[in-house]
C-alpha cells in the first residue's frame, strides 16, 4: 500500500483494531453513548448528594424537637447531632469528588465535541481528546477532598450547621432557667468532667476551620498567589501531608527527543496528527560524526504510543527518548501565570 493510499485509510477511519475499523459516523454514534452513560453517572451521583442533605435536615430536625421539648432534656444532644451531621458533611464531600469527575467528562464533551459541531470552524480543540482519554486511563479527582468539605459546607451545611450552633447556646441560655449572664452560659456548656470552657472552645475551632475552608475554596487563583511565599509554601507542605485529602497525582505530561535522519518527515506527521509544534535542533553523532536532526515535541501521555508509532513508520534508525515532564506551560498544556 502506498504512502497517500494509508495516509487516505487514516482519514476515513476513526478507529482500528484487530483488522475492525470504525468508520466516523460509528465513532459519533459511540461518542453519543458514551455520553449518555457519563450523564447518567453524574445525575446518580448527584441524587446521592441530595440524598447526604436530606439525611442531616432531618437529624437537625428531630434532635431541635427532643431538645427542646423539655427542660430535663441535655444540651449535649445537639453536640452529638453536630458530630453526626460533620459525618454526613464529609460523605457528601465524597460523593461530591466522584460527581465532580463525571460532570468534568461530561462538560468536556458538551464544550468540545457537540457545541463544536454549531459554530465555525466546526472542529473540537487540538487536545479535548487527549484531555478525556487521560480521564479514563488515568481517573483522578479534579478536587481535593478538603475543598470539596469547603464548597458542600459554602452552598448547604453553613445553614444547618450555624442553625444547629444557634439553637445549642439557646439551649444553654434558656434551659432549664434563663440564664444571667455569659458566664453562666459557658458554665453549663460543661459536659461531664469537661468544663464549659474547653466544650466553648472546641465547638468554636470546629466551626472556625469549616468557615476557613469555605473561604479557601472561594478565593480566587490570583489572591492565592499574592499570599506571602511562606503561606505559600506551608500550603504545598499541608497538601503534600494530606494523604487521603489531596487529589490523586494527574498524568505528568512528557517531552519526547528524536533523532533521526528524517527529522522533516517526522515532523509534518507530528504537527498533522498530534497537533503539537515540534523544534527542530542540528546534532550530530559523535561516534559517526554525522549530521542528525535533533526534534523537540511536549506532548501528553495518551500520545507518547502514537509518538513512537510514527517515528517507527518513517525511520526504524531513529533514538527516541521520551521523559516525564515537571512542568509544561504554553498552548494546550497549562497556561502563563497572569504577571502581577
Amino acid at each position: 500500500m502506498t504512502e497517500q493510499a494509508e495516509s487516505l485509510n487514516r482519514e476515513e477511519c476513526a478507529w482500528t483494531f484487530r483488522g475492525n475499523q470504525l468508520e466516523p459516523s460509528s465513532f459519533a454514534t459511540a461518542m453519543i453513548h458514551f455520553y449518555r452513560g457519563e450523564m447518567g453517572r453524574a445525575t446518580t451521583w448527584r441524587t446521592r448528594l441530595d440524598t447526604t442533605t436530606n439525611w442531616a435536615v432531618v437529624t437537625v430536625a428531630a434532635a431541635l424537637t427532643f431538645v427542646f421539648g423539655s427542660p430535663q432534656h441535655p444540651h449535649f444532644m445537639l453536640l452529638l447531632v453536630l458530630l453526626l451531621v460533620l459525618t454526613f458533611l464529609y460523605i457528601e464531600a465524597r460523593r461530591y469528588r466522584y460527581y465532580a469527575l463525571w460532570s468534568q467528562r461530561v462538560r468536556l464533551m458538551e464544550t468540545d465535541f457537540f457545541a463544536a459541531m454549531l459554530a465555525p470552524p466546526f472542529c473540537p480543540s487540538a487536545d479535548w481528546a487527549d484531555r478525556l482519554s487521560e480521564s479514563l486511563l488515568h481517573p483522578h479527582f479534579p478536587i481535593a477532598q478538603w475543598e470539596a468539605i469547603g464548597r458542600r459546607f459554602y452552598h448547604t451545611y453553613i445553614w444547618l450547621i450555624t442553625l444547629l450552633l444557634l439553637s445549642w447556646v439557646a439551649k444553654l441560655s434558656i434551659h432549664p432557667v434563663l440564664a444571667p449572664d455569659l458566664a453562666t452560659i459557658i458554665e453549663r456548656a460543661a459536659v461531664g468532667a469537661i468544663p464549659g470552657a474547653w466544650v466553648v472552645t472546641a465547638v468554636g475551632v470546629t466551626y472556625g476551620t469549616m468557615a476557613t475552608l469555605a473561604a479557601a475554596t472561594k478565593m480566587p487563583d490570583a489572591w492565592r498567589e499574592a499570599l506571602p511565599q511562606p503561606l505559600r509554601r506551608l500550603a504545598r507542605v499541608l497538601r503534600r501531608a494530606a494523604g487521603p485529602l489531596a487529589t490523586m497525582a494527574r498524568p505528568q505530561d512528557q517531552i519526547a527527543i528524536i533523532i533521526t535522519s528524517r527529522g522533516q518527515a517526522i515532523a509534518s506527521r507530528l504537527l498533522e496528527e498530534l497537533k503539537r509544534g515540534v523544534t527542530a535542533l542540528e546534532g550530530t553523532g559523535m561516534y559517526t560524526g554525522e549530521t542528525r536532526d535533533v526534534l523537540l515535541c511536549a506532548i501528553t501521555d495518551v500520545q507518547a504510543a502514537h509518538l513512537e508509532e510514527i517515528v517507527r513508520q518513517i525511520d526504524q534508525k531513529a533514538f527516541v527518548v521520551v521523559s516525564r515532564a515537571a512542568d509544561v506551560r504554553g498552548g494546550g498544556f497549562k497556561p502563563f501565570d497572569v504577571p502581577g
